[in-house]
């Protein structure tokens, strides 16, 4: 194994590394603490209410969206009194690539979420861009449903701002970032369940 010490460095290496990881805290210091709490107290209240939460992204979101199934679905249910629903409209390759060549890849969350969504429910979007079609068709369906939504999107621009109950925004238009600020405020809305012995 290679020791970690004795590995020649470039000096751009270090310095890219330095002004991404220092970019990035700027970026986390421009998130809302009181809209994350405030999606906690919805998903509280929808478990509690029995509905269910239904979340979709597109590629690295659709990554973030399925890992937050896992920690509702196991991690803040597991032993619990009162156990979560969840929903990932994106993980089933198998209807996605249906409605995708069939109806258009535009109908892809909002088609299967039809067969689903009920008064109470929370719909969550994950759009780096604000603009994916498929999630904001998501985010539509959801208030024609009498659902609430949140979206996780850019603070820069977008439609998905705009167009949620609550917006969940990451003051940064950079992927990288955007990313890994989803993840950061995912987690903690897992955590805040996994966490907490009374939930």
């Amino acid at each position: 194994m290679t020791d970690p010490a004795h590995t020649t460095t470039t000096p751009a290496d270090v310095a890219f590394t330095t002004a991404y990881l220092d970019d990035l805290r700027r970026v986390i210091e421009g998130l809302d603490a009181h809209s994350i709490a405030t999606a906690i107290e919805w998903m509280r209240q929808t478990r509690d209410a029995d509905g269910t939460i239904f979340i979709c992204g597109n590629g690295g979101s659709a990554s973030i969206a399925s890992q937050m199934v896992v920690d509702i679905v196991k991690g803040a249910s597991l032993r619990k009194a009162t156990r979560f629903k969840m929903i990932g409209l994106t993980d089933s390759i198998a209807t996605i690539t249906a409605y995708a060549n069939d109806e258009g890849y535009e109908t892809v969350f909002e088609e299967p979420l039809k067969n689903f969504a009920r008064a109470g429910d929370l719909v969550i979007g994950i759009s780096g861009s604000g603009n994916s079609e498929n999630v904001l068709r998501a985010i539509r369906l959801a208030g024609e449903r009498s659902c609430r939504s949140i979206g996780l999107t850019t603070g820069e621009g977008g439609e998905l701002k705009g167009l949620v109950d609550l917006a969940l925004a990451v003051p940064s238009s950079h992927m990288g970032r955007l990313e890994d600020c989803f993840f950061i405020m995912t987690h903690i809305l897992c955590y805040a369940f996994m966490e907490a012995a009374a939930d």
